[in-house]
């Protein structure tokens, strides 16, 4: 504090606000706050959440609010999991397509001998379909499969009196999946009981 006596008349105050600024005082928060015990023991992980200035309403308000943003988010989680499952699928299909070709070259190379063991593509053929396998790419359409029109294209059909319900008979090119997705529908030969 400064003397008064030695301050000239209507000069402002040491460390007062100039310029006709209104000096507003105002109380913080205490910097050292202590926690009484129910504060303590739930933030230790130890009580139940304590009442509040406004009541056990208006924190089990909050409670509520903090559980609905929790499963909001866990949701939101799994959403974009499932669409970054899907996109990496979706991407690893478009490029995969292009192999399916191959794939079909080496069935049919397969399915005239020329995949004999210790022949000279056997081992290619090996390391290419491993490769395949390894991005999770799954081959489909055996002979014998009940026929299904949303798996198997069906090129041809004839009735056959050996089967009771619509079979595949024969694979001209096999279909391939990734996951959930096709990537390419099975192309087969179907038989159809007789009569039907």
């Amino acid at each position: 504090m400064t003397d008064d006596k030695n301050q000239p008349e209507g000069a402002p105050e040491e460390g007062a606000p100039q310029g006709g600024e209104e000096f507003i005082q105002a109380e913080g928060p205490d910097v050292e706050t202590s926690l009484n015990d129910a504060d303590q023991a739930f933030l230790n992980g130890e009580g139940d959440l304590p009442a509040g200035p406004d009541g056990a309403e208006q924190d089990s308000e909050h409670l509520a609010d903090l559980r609905r943003v929790t499963a909001e988010y866990a949701n939101y989680r799994r959403r974009t999991e499932r669409e970054r499952d899907a996109l990496r699928d979706r991407a690893t299909g478009d490029a995969a397509r292009a192999f399916l070709p191959v794939l079909d070259d080496l069935d049919r190379a397969e399915a005239h001998g020329d995949l004999a063991e210790g022949g000279p593509l056997t081992a290619i053929a090996q390391k290419l379909r491993g490769a395949v396998a390894k991005l999770g790419i799954t081959p489909y359409g055996e002979k014998g499969e009940l026929f299904d029109p949303h798996q198997h294209d069906a090129i041809f059909q004839r009735e056959s009196p050996d089967v009771t319900s619509p079979t595949v008979s024969d694979v001209v090119e096999r279909g391939y999946r990734i996951g959930e997705t096709t990537l390419r529908v099975a192309k087969v030969v179907v038989d159809t009981p007789s009569g039907s």
